[in-house]
């Protein structure tokens, strides 16, 4: 019975290390950082403006987006963006730039 068990621990300890898997990714941070000409505010100060766009890539396929918006030197919240709502961003920016001269 006993050399049973041992060997029958010995199959169970070999088995785990035969079904271990190897994972390798590639990761991949994309940035984009957009700000206009700073304005100059009432007390001389110059004040930047503009937003952070951030996109991770996992292996070639995107993992998410996400915006912030800049005002000064302080960043606002990351807000994560699908491809749907990336597409009426899209298209609202499309919009607006066909009305600006």
């Amino acid at each position: 019975m006993r050399d049973w068990l041992s060997s029958q621990i010995l199959n169970d300890v070999f088995e785990r290390t035969n079904k271990m898997k190897r994972v390798v990714s590639n990761i991949q941070n994309l940035g984009y950082t957009i700000t206009n000409n700073p304005n100059a505010e009432a007390n001389g100060k110059q004040k930047a403006a503009g937003m952070i766009i951030d996109q991770t890539l996992v292996n070639g396929a995107s993992e998410g987006v996400s915006i912030r918006l800049i005002n000064g030197k302080q960043k606002s919240a990351a807000v994560k963006l699908d491809r749907f709502a990336l597409t009426n961003l899209l298209e609202a920016v499309n919009e607006v730039l066909s009305t600006e001269e």
